[in-house]
């Protein structure tokens, strides 16, 4: 497995030159949702098919050169390049906005199917590699995904595209109790349409999964909706307005900052913590674990707020 931390846009052109097929992960410490992603990432370098793609991590705010070359403007971000058979130019072949395991899944081994193909990025190290490499334990790889993700749906196509009707009335039921979920294309690969049968005692699709374990398949989902069981232990997508509205109002004066008021993240946050303990004010400060701006702004409970202009990277935001 390859897996590289890249902390330099000259590190990143040096790897993007010499990698065939590089996929690379825009993530930020204080986003929870990359560590979701990244563990996507250790399963898919585990696997024999995608031992020609090189993996790297890109902290989005520390690496501001590569993240607006790239337009990263969200946490987690996966960009997935490629040079030509004959060495050439890395190409972006492909992107993921969002946490979203089987999007980037689907890409990944698509992009390295294609590289074993025309031979891009396949040195003899890697072939030798890939021939002598035992497979990983399914079990393993199922594990993976199926904690990928707080509620994970085990389906035939995807949500936007449901490739039969048990999967289409799951998708629908989800969508009724406004589910924050992540989903498997079980066509996609077959060892994981096999294995997860035998993993889960469970013969047939879909499966749903909440908090790691399996809850049960459209039969049961439609049980525990009219028992109204089901609708408590799904998580819920999370309304920005209403998030938004409840911090600026969580305090007579909210600020909304890189860091934290013992550790502020960029000049701007650190003076007007300066300016705040100079004038004695009290403050309550939400720290970039929640929202992160590339402007200074300042709220109060009146609905006004002021701005402090910034030239650093587009402003960074968690998406799932």
């Amino acid at each position: 497995m390859t897996l590289i931390d890249v902390r330099s846009a000259d590190e990143f052109s040096k790897l993007q030159a010499k990698s065939g097929v590089l996929v690379c992960h825009f993530q930020a410490e204080w986003a929870p949702q990359c560590k979701q992603i990244s563990d996507v990432i250790l399963e898919l370098a585990s696997q024999p098919d995608t031992k020609n793609v090189v993996y790297c991590n890109i902290q989005a705010e520390e690496v501001p050169e590569v993240s607006q070359k790239l337009s990263i403007s969200a946490v987690p971000t996966v960009v997935v390049t490629s040079t030509a058979q004959d060495g050439g130019q890395a190409a972006v072949v492909g992107r993921v906005d969002g946490a979203k395991p089987a999007d980037l899944t689907a890409l990944v081994k698509k992009v390295a199917a294609k590289a074993l193909l025309t031979g891009a990025g396949i040195t003899s190290d890697t072939a030798a590699t890939n021939n002598t490499t035992a497979p990983q334990d399914i079990n393993e790889r199922l594990k993976l995904l199926i904690n990928s993700a707080p509620c994970m749906l085990f389906m035939k196509g995807s949500p936007d595209n449901p490739k039969c009707g048990f999967s289409r009335t799951t998708v629908e039921l989800l969508a009724r109790h406004n589910t924050q979920y992540s989903s498997f294309d079980i066509l996609t690969d077959e060892a994981v349409r096999q294995g997860l049968k035998t993993y889960s005692n469970w013969p047939t699709y879909p499966q749903l999964y909440v908090d790691g374990e399996l809850v049960g398949g459209l039969d049961i989902l439609k049980e525990m909706d009219a028992s109204g069981e089901l609708a408590g232990m799904l998580p819920k997508k999370q309304n920005l307005d209403e998030r938004l509205k409840s911090l600026i109002n969580k305090a007579p004066l909210v600020v909304f900052m890189k860091g934290e008021p013992e550790n502020p993240r960029c000049g701007f946050s650190r003076t007007l913590m300066e300016i705040l303990k100079e004038i004695k004010l009290r403050d309550s400060c939400k720290g970039a674990g929640k929202v992160v701006h590339a402007e200074g702004i300042i709220c109060s409970k009146r609905g006004r707020s002021s701005h402090r202009k910034s030239r650093s990277l587009t402003s960074v935001i968690a998406t799932g």
